[in-house]
């Protein structure tokens, strides 16, 4: 494919809500959305570091940075792609800045789907015609508030409910919730906020049918998480803690975890997406795509990963009017009754609105090649 012209567009929406976790509250978002422009088509992808290294360790400064000086020269110089899968490798040497490396290759999946006719997902080897959604809720000011949120959201239709969760706000809302809603499928998200001190804790979470404990332990832990997972019933799933194949590898092998959540942007690509995929199928590990308040470009992307067959979970790729008051894309994201069905057009599927794209973007840079093909 050739690449005329790569453009960065650093972006910042406002979230209809404040979204709080145990990282704190947000209110806006900052992110880059990467596009490369071939003859005929533009290829879209999002970065999904924040403004500051709170989730990880980059931020759409840093990202700007390495794509600029060292990922998109790497992509340029190499004349010979035939395939996406390649810029796994060729990305490989440079380490972590994983939202980097998947913003670029996913604007690159994205051009080939284009070039070839065929949706993003038939490319990636998808299986599904549709999938299933669940919904993410941020810490509230009052038990009263979480449970009519939680109550307006299962009336929607969502699959799952994801309560996030921090020391001293934990057991009371989980159980209020649980009495309210006895029977709905229902999970914990503490972004890694607690530790091993508070195992009791999360055995006291056994009793109320869980579907999973997200990330309870430190963001970089595998080990203490295989100390916890036999002490307590509920699964635990991984979120912070992978970032590669190899990572899954070794929780999967110490017994860490019994799912693990899988981000496009955590892991570096839609490439080791699929990796850890196939390795988690193989291991009967269930998997779920996971959310970080990503626009429309980006929620294409965990639309399209979420269609192969080990997604068995649904994850959180709410609609997109559940964090914005317009969203990028056209149409925009759309669930119905907890489903949300796979785009037939060529690519992500939707189209941006570049009236809205204007109107979002603070910055904008343009490279343009020396008439380099890849």
């Amino acid at each position: 494919m050739e690449i005329n012209k790569i453009v960065l567009r650093r972006m910042k929406m406002d979230l209809v809500s404040p979204f709080q976790t145990s990282f704190g509250v947000q209110t806006d978002r900052e992110f880059m959305i990467v596009e490369l422009h071939g003859d005929k088509h533009i290829g879209y992808g999002e970065c999904v570091a924040s403004a500051r290294p709170l989730y990880s360790e980059e931020t759409v400064g840093t990202v700007e940075v390495i794509l600029e000086d060292i990922l998109i020269p790497a992509l340029l110089n190499k004349k010979d792609i035939k395939h996406p899968d390649e810029l796994n490798e060729l990305f490989k040497p440079y380490r972590r800045n994983n939202m980097a490396k998947a913003a670029l290759e996913g604007a690159y999946w994205d051009l080939y789907a284009k070039e070839n006719d065929i949706p993003l997902h038939a490319a990636l080897g998808g299986t599904k015609n549709e999938i299933e959604v669940g919904v993410s809720i941020g810490i509230q000011e009052s038990q009263e508030a979480l449970l009519e949120l939680v109550e307006g959201f299962l009336n929607e239709g969502y699959k799952r409910i994801k309560l996030k969760i921090k020391p001293g706000n934990d057991m009371a809302i989980l159980k209020a919730v649980r009495e309210k809603f006895p029977n709905i499928k229902m999970m914990a998200d503490a972004n890694s906020a607690y530790t091993l001190e508070d195992t009791e804790l999360f055995k006291e979470m056994d009793k109320l049918d869980l579907m999973m404990i997200e990330q309870p332990l430190a963001h970089d832990d595998i080990i203490d998480h295989s100390k916890l997972q036999p002490e307590v019933q509920t699964p635990i799933c991984l979120d912070e803690s992978i970032h590669s194949l190899e990572d899954a590898k070794q929780a999967v092998s110490l017994g860490s975890c019994k799912i693990i959540n899988i981000k496009i942007g955590r892991v570096g690509g839609l490439t080791e997406a699929k990796k850890i995929h196939d390795y988690c199928q193989s291991r009967s590990i269930p998997v779920w795509c996971g959310g970080m308040l990503e626009s429309g470009i980006g929620r294409a992307h965990n639309i399209a990963i979420s269609s192969l067959p080990n997604f068995t979970l649904p994850g959180d790729t709410a609609a997109s009017s559940r964090y914005w008051h317009e969203d990028i894309i056209t149409p925009e994201v759309v669930v119905n009754q907890g489903i949300i069905p796979l785009p037939t057009n060529s690519g992500i599927g939707f189209e941006p609105n570049m009236e809205l794209m204007e109107k979002y973007t603070t910055g904008i840079k343009e490279i343009i090649p020396q008439k380099i093909t890849s």
